[in-house]
């Protein structure tokens, strides 16, 4: 994925000469200083993994069954089951039980 979003307005909205050397800049951000984000699909059985090792690291008490039930209802809501989106729930798990993460 891109670093900076690339909007089809800014192609209309482009005064420059050569539109394509816009783009171009904004694309090469990411080839200039090697930086890529990837958020790799996973399987049901690594995402619940995570979910699990996030769990117990965090001393999130919390029934399996009902983490589990939860996890899943997450990652159908967002469409994608990612390392990303097992963080993004645990974040949201551990606020609703009031419990700080650990660093």
């Amino acid at each position: 994925r891109h670093l900076l979003p690339r909007d089809m307005i800014d192609n209309e909205r482009s005064t420059a000469i050569n539109p394509s050397e816009a783009v171009e800049e904004k694309v090469s951000l990411s080839d200039r200083f090697g930086l890529w984000l990837g958020f790799h699909k996973c399987s049901q059985d690594e995402y619940l993994e995570m979910i699990n090792g996030y769990a117990s690291h965090h001393g999130l008490d919390i029934d399996p069954e009902q983490l589990r039930a939860e996890a899943l209802e997450w990652a159908t809501t967002r469409g994608s089951r990612s390392g990303r989106v097992a963080w993004q729930f645990t974040q949201d798990l551990a606020g609703r039980l009031g419990k700080p993460l650990k660093d």
